[in-house]
């Protein structure tokens, strides 16, 4: 098993997805408060086979990068640029809209302060230049505060 660990950095929040390359499915995305995120990956180590963990090289990548030290395998930084504009696309992709939902505006089901953990499954899928899907039906909008 091959699995990742994809962080899209930011000061106050990140957002991260766990994903298992070789059968290109997501099996945690979440929003998390930046100072949770070191004790999180942690744990995740313990109880996960991890391979690597990819960062997104925006804001705050070299401070996360440090504060993960302790992971004795590859974190590699990655580009992230447009991320967070393509993730309300790929949220939809996701999550299509249907029935008498579809009269609502699409932006009544996702706000730009929910998308990190897509904007992590974003530098995950351009970095191994393939679409993710997911193990079950994740809410890509939980928060750990």
């Amino acid at each position: 098993m091959s699995r990742v660990i994809t962080i899209d950095p930011g000061k106050s929040k990140c957002g991260l997805v766990l994903a298992e390359i070789n059968e290109k499915k997501v099996y945690r995305a979440i929003i998390i408060a930046s100072e949770l995120l070191e004790n999180y990956v942690r744990n995740l180590i313990n109880t996960q086979d991890i391979s690597q963990i990819i960062i997104g090289n925006g804001t705050t990548s070299r401070e996360i990068r440090e504060k993960l030290y302790f992971f004795k395998n590859e974190i590699i930084t990655f580009e992230e640029k447009n991320t967070t504009f393509r993730a309300k696309a790929r949220y939809f992709e996701l999550f299509p809209i249907s029935g008498l939902k579809f009269l609502i505006p699409r932006e009544v089901f996702v706000f730009n302060k929910n998308l990190d953990a897509i904007s992590a499954l974003i530098i995950l899928e351009d970095y191994c230049k393939m679409k993710f899907t997911l193990n079950q039906n994740i809410d890509f909008k939980t928060w750990l505060k």
